[in-house]
């Protein structure tokens, strides 16, 4: 079958297949621009399709005849046309995990493999869409506040883009996280607090400089870039929905994306319309979401000081968070808040048993879907897909939690002494028990 690929800088949209923004909050409608909140009553502004425009091009044929990568999903993407720079982001893996699934109990685990992005993380999705709308735009300067993943994949997106970078971050970020964004030519600002007081500045820098804040005035755009990841599951499954999903939450916006994606794809008649159940994860030492939902309530009470070794999640405000807990609830699954132990123990199962070496988000993804299984949110032979959004050298350290001790350091079991280039070394080192 030929592939089709979409013309890039080509108008390839109709005039009403973009309705607007419209507030998810009170429902009023705004023009497409960088604007992120509804003047009337603050809520969160959202990208707005005509879906009946969308299903005359977008089926299940015509995706099947496109390029791999997100803009095979073009028409439910909010930019006027594919971009015609930028990097080759999406169409990642949905792996078997027939060893993993049952030390967590699952009888059917599938793993999105979302570190065989360019920048090694799922944000380079969310990224890519806002990118490509900062140019329509004509911003001069892509920007970010970030936890860590979404510093390297604004910088590299930038980069490629031929754009200035600057990437504010707290001043504790993990120093490989750090290197990255600089890797790619990006102005990496350190902010001494957390990474609410990094946002809060940024929502003042963004009003001053008019620059592409990816997640700040790009933030409708950028959300959308997460639905990709709904739409490649469904895809890799044979066009159908699994039972669960599990996914990390930081500021929650890839959790809600996710559900819409699901929903977008039963709107246009693409997968059948079942029930899904969403099942969050959050790191113990900053969990907000998973403490409203546990309490009963969609009232998120912020952590002022996170205490985790999983960084990329450590948002104490979520901004979706109620969001969130009602999506969990609404589907029958839950929000798991996990130990930092327990996470870098899962991050060591994933990778001993299947190849694939996650960052802390990940582990705490996958012990959170260990914690649905004992809680019985997660049914016997329910299918279940869990994200694993980034990569574990960006979080080198966090696997040796928990570990213990051996001769050859502290909490690097595996690592033999160094010996001299020579067979009868090797083989005195072998007799000694290794």
């Amino acid at each position: 079958m030929a592939i089709e690929i979409l013309p890039t800088g080509a108008d390839t949209s109709t005039p009403t297949r973009i309705v607007g923004l419209r507030c998810r909050g009170c429902g009023r409608s705004e023009p497409i621009g960088l604007s992120y909140v509804c003047p009337a009553c603050f809520g969160p502004l959202e990208v707005e399709y005509d879906h009946e425009i969308v299903g005359r091009s977008l089926t299940r044929a015509s995706i099947a005849a496109r390029a791999p990568g997100i803009w095979r999903y073009f028409e439910l993407l909010p930019v006027d046309a594919p971009p015609a720079r930028g990097l080759p982001v999406g169409s990642t893996p949905l792996l078997a995990a027939d060893r993993l699934g049952p030390v967590l109990g699952l009888d059917r685990l599938w793993i999105k493999d979302d570190t065989r992005n360019p920048s090694l993380s799922f944000k380079d999705r969310a990224v890519a869409v806002a990118a490509a709308r900062a140019v329509e735009f004509g911003v001069e300067a892509l920007a970010c506040a970030s936890t860590g993943n979404l510093a390297g994949a604004t910088a590299a997106a930038a980069a490629a883009l031929g754009l200035p970078a600057y990437v504010f971050i707290p001043a504790d970020l993990e120093p490989a996280k750090v290197d990255h964004a600089l890797a790619y030519g990006a102005t990496v600002v350190p902010i001494e607090g957390t990474y609410d007081d990094v946002n809060r500045l940024c929502l003042e820098v963004a009003d001053e400089t008019g620059w592409g804040f990816v997640n700040i005035n790009l933030r409708p755009f950028y959300a959308e870039g997460s639905k990709t990841l709904a739409f490649e599951i469904a895809e890799s499954l044979g066009w159908r929905s699994p039972d669960v999903v599990v996914a990390p939450v930081a500021s929650g916006a890839m959790f809600t994306r996710v559900v819409q994606g699901f929903r977008e794809l039963a709107d246009l008649g693409l997968i059948e319309r079942r029930p899904i159940r969403f099942v969050g994860a959050q790191a113990a030492g900053c969990a907000p979401v998973a403490t409203a939902w546990t309490a009963g309530t969609d009232v998120i009470d912020p952590v002022r000081a996170p205490d985790t070794i999983v960084r990329s999640l450590a948002i104490g405000n979520p901004a979706d968070g109620r969001y969130v807990v009602a999506l969990a609830n609404e589907s029958g699954g839950s929000i798991e808040a996990i130990e930092d132990e327990t996470t870098a123990s899962a991050i060591r199962d994933v990778a001993r048993l299947e190849g694939i070496y996650p960052e802390t988000a990940g582990g705490v993804t996958l012990a959170a879907a260990a914690t649905a299984r004992r809680r019985g949110v997660i049914r016997p032979g329910d299918e279940v897909v869990a994200l694993v959004t980034g990569n574990g050298l960006k979080t080198p350290d966090a696997r040796r939690l928990g570990m213990h001790d051996t001769a050859a350091g502290a909490g690097q079991p595996g690592l033999a002494p160094a010996i001299r280039p020579s067979l009868t070394a090797f083989e005195r080192w072998l007799g000694d028990g290794a």
